[in-house]
């Protein structure tokens, strides 16, 4: 059985799940953990959900980094699983730093794959852990936005807000 909890931020409400050693399983902007549960490993995906109020450390960093403390995040373990490149490039992703983000490309070469572009955007697009796998710090060639499952307005928040407080 894994626990979930849901906290109010600034642009919504955002869902985490985590395991019973607390690793976030999946996270995301919905008030319905249900809705989180499709991209969560099959070898991982929990089989029962119980609601806690306090999910202690990660329930802490999600509302210290909405206030501002932006990498109170970065030492939640997390857990994921596929392919070998997923797996690696979802661990790259969590050292690009808050406030500076990357294109596509430069996150495909710091995942040791130049020419896997496609590859580096399908690993933001299967990252079950939003926020703590920070998918939305990757942008297009030309700096644009690009996709993200919770909204292009939760991203640009999400940006706006490591640059103000970074």
């Amino acid at each position: 059985m894994s626990d979930w909890s849901t906290f109010d931020t600034p642009t919504g409400p955002f869902t985490a799940v985590v395991d019973t050693d607390g690793a976030v399983l999946a996270s995301g902007w919905t008030a319905d953990p249900n809705e989180l549960l499709p991209q969560v490993h099959p070898s991982l995906r929990p089989k029962a959900l119980r609601h806690k109020n306090d999910l202690g450390p990660v329930g802490a960093a999600v509302l210290a980094y909405h206030a501002g403390e932006l990498f109170a995040v970065d030492a939640i373990l997390v857990r994921q699983r596929s392919g070998a490149f997923l797996e690696h490039a979802w661990e790259v992703l969590r050292t690009v730093p808050a406030g500076s983000p990357v294109t596509y490309t430069e996150y495909a070469a710091k995942a040791g794959r130049p020419a896997a572009v496609r590859a580096a955007a399908a690993a933001c697009a299967r990252n079950a852990a939003a926020l703590f796998v920070p998918c939305h710090r990757v942008l297009r060639l030309d700096g644009t936005l690009g996709g993200f499952r919770w909204g292009l307005d939760v991203k640009r928040w999400l940006l706006n807000h490591e640059a103000a407080a970074g």
